[in-house]
């Protein structure tokens, strides 16, 4: 395994990190009413996982408050127990700001603080090595029911509660340059974390504006779904697409429908033969090309796929292993996947 810096902290994590959404299993915002989990899992799989992980040196674990509603943080929290696991070899993240509880909004900062202790308590753990806000839209109702900005009093929450040594490492999620180019001059964060992967580059192409963002203010990018959700893995067939449960919101995916599978397999195809190795399955094969594709971009410090058991987390763990992509190679898949690049 390999180890990157999380900006400018000195902290380490590995280039391939578990991301824990799907140890949610089944779950709805209590918002909208969306469906925003996963499939229901096993604990005594995710337990294999986790292992798996642990064994290849994977020591960077991703989750939130609202995955499962705290039952990702609670299940994470109890696989490092069973396993003897001390925290302070791990660098575990976690975020706030898609489940507000009872506050009009959850940047409220009294709610910040209660869900960092809960989070504290899901995880058992005395802190947490990285705490993201979740989502970079910090406009939203007061006590008064009218639209409030908590930018700032969030950003000196987050920073009160590093200085009395509850949170070692600020971290801005989001989904738009736009938020990202509002928050992080206020918040100061050391790392950043969004989507990206072969199919959306958005955030990492070269001269993108997240990129120069991240130059700018010495921070490093943590990247989700470098996998697709399984896309990227060719797993699901297009004349057979995949049926998910409720609560499971890949059921609204659009990206699971026939004709972009269709399109995005014969794509893969060309993936597989170039990067085909003796002995390497070609799930493995697209799982490690895809992932270090990610890792070969500016200012990207680790990825973090999903997994919910021990085949999936070994399948992800195949990135370690091999060698880092070329400059060739990464174009090369670029042009394969973006036409116009």
């Amino acid at each position: 395994m390999r180890y990157r810096t999380l900006g400018r902290t000195g902290i380490k994590v590995s280039e391939i990190g578990f991301g824990c959404w799907t140890m949610g299993g089944p779950n709805w915002s209590t918002s909208t009413g969306q469906a925003i989990g996963w499939a229901d899992v096993k604990e005594e799989e995710v337990l294999a996982g986790v292992k798996a992980g642990l064994d290849a040196g994977v020591n960077h674990w991703d989750n939130a408050d609202i995955y499962g509603n705290g039952r990702a943080e609670r299940m994470l929290g109890s696989c490092l127990d069973k396993l003897g696991i001390r925290r302070d070899g791990m660098v575990i993240a976690t975020k706030v700001g898609h489940f507000r509880g009872t506050a009009p909004y959850a940047y409220e900062p009294r709610h910040i603080r209660n869900q960092c202790e809960q989070s504290l308590r899901n995880l058992r753990a005395d802190h947490i090595d990285v705490y993201y806000f979740h989502h970079g839209s910090y406009t939203g109702p007061g006590y008064d029911s009218q639209p409030h900005d908590y930018l700032h009093e969030a950003a000196d929450t987050m920073h009160a509660l590093v200085k009395e040594g509850k949170v070692r490492a600020v971290g801005q999620s989001a989904y738009s340059d736009d938020d990202f180019e509002r928050a992080v001059p206020v918040l100061k964060p050391d790392v950043l974390q969004t989507k990206a992967n072969l199919r959306f580059d958005d955030f990492i192409r070269p001269g993108c504006r997240l990129q120069q963002l991240m130059r700018t203010h010495g921070c490093t990018l943590v990247a989700f779904g470098p996998l697709d959700q399984g896309i990227l893995l060719d797993k699901f067939d297009p004349e057979k697409p995949p049926a998910f449960e409720e609560g499971d919101y890949r059921r609204s995916r659009k990206d699971f429908a026939p004709e972009t599978l269709r399109e995005v397999r014969a794509r893969l195809g060309q993936m597989k033969q170039r990067f085909a190795a003796p002995g390497v399955s070609e799930i493995e094969t697209l799982s490690s090309a895809v992932q270090q594709w990610v890792l070969a971009h500016d200012h990207v410090c680790s990825v973090i796929p999903g997994f919910r058991n021990q085949a999936q987390a070994r399948c992800n763990l195949r990135a370690a292993v091999d060698p880092p992509l070329g400059a060739a190679d990464v174009e090369w898949a670029r042009g394969l996947f973006h036409k116009t690049a």
